[in-house]
């Protein structure tokens, strides 16, 4: 049996985790990225961060500064048996997680329009900054699995979510995507980066695919469609922290969903920046 105690000091792991520690695919990703940029100022970036987040990893600390807001997702098996309490237990983990950290003190005090003007100011704890509302799949089996993602604030001011005609045309939608990609990267300041898609029949659905995308995606795995957008944006040539080079995107992450008859596909497209993608999980089997 799972008890709350358990899942609040799994969730707080999987927090600290996902705040400090890129996982193997990714810093392999980095490493190959930067044994085979040959523009001097950009390897020297991409060294440096190489160093911070070894020095992150080795003390548990945070990436960045933007420690970023917990956006938890739930896969729950069709035999699994909930316990009592889960959610609740699962927040208080990650409100632990933050202040073991710490993260970033970003909660707004207030009522709603308070916190929209920040009139009150901020939380003194972390983990006041409540996380988004959970995401939930349902997948086979009698277990549940937690996954965090970290999402930083300015992947948000170039995030895009809008429709895009299909003219019943693949490659026009990717033309599109591409067309998106290149100058919200260009703006972004801390490249190289990772982006992340969602297309589906409406904005809420495509952003929802677009964080799953960032859920599943690994990055010693690409699809045709995502490493044509990879190397399409790294044509351009704008290269970590804007200083040219051959490394702007690290990796695609898509997540295609059901779709209806119409002339348009909704698309959500996020470019994570050089830190992220942050993720942790963990699960429990809650079979008898």
């Amino acid at each position: 049996m799972i008890t709350n105690e358990r899942i609040i000091e799994d969730v707080a792991e999987a927090v600290v985790k996902a705040s400090s520690h890129w996982r193997e695919d990714q810093l392999a990703c980095w490493k190959r990225a930067t044994a085979g940029e040959t523009k001097e100022s950009a390897k020297w970036a991409m060294e440096n961060f190489l160093r911070n987040a070894e020095a992150a990893d080795e003390h548990r600390s945070a990436l960045c500064d933007d420690t970023g807001t917990p956006h938890p997702f739930l896969e729950i098996g069709d035999e699994a048996v909930v316990p009592a309490g889960f959610l609740k237990a699962m927040e208080a983990g990650i409100r632990q997680g933050m202040n073991r950290v710490p993260t970033r003190p970003m909660g707004v005090k207030g009522n709603d329009l308070q916190r929209i003007d920040q009139c009150l100011g901020m939380y003194d704890e972390p983990g006041m900054l409540l996380p988004a509302p959970a995401q939930i799949r349902r997948v086979p089996g009698s277990r549940i699995r937690f996954t965090i993602l970290m999402l930083g604030g300015g992947p948000e001011i170039r995030s895009k979510t809008q429709p895009i005609f299909h003219m019943h045309s693949v490659e026009h939608v990717v033309e599109e995507m591409i067309q998106w990609a290149i100058p919200q990267v260009a703006a972004l300041g801390c490249q190289p980066c990772t982006l992340s898609f969602g297309l589906g029949r409406t904005a809420c659905e495509a952003s929802s695919l677009s964080l799953e995308a960032m859920k599943d995606g690994r990055y010693d795995v690409q699809n045709e469609m995502e490493k044509r957008i990879t190397d399409a944006v790294n044509a351009a040539g704008i290269g970590p922290i804007g200083l040219g080079g051959s490394t702007s995107v690290l990796a695609t992450f898509i997540k295609i969903g059901s779709m209806r008859a119409s002339g348009f596909r909704v698309v959500s497209m996020r470019p994570n920046c050089c830190m992220e993608i942050r993720k942790g999980s963990c699960e429990w089997e809650t079979a008898q």
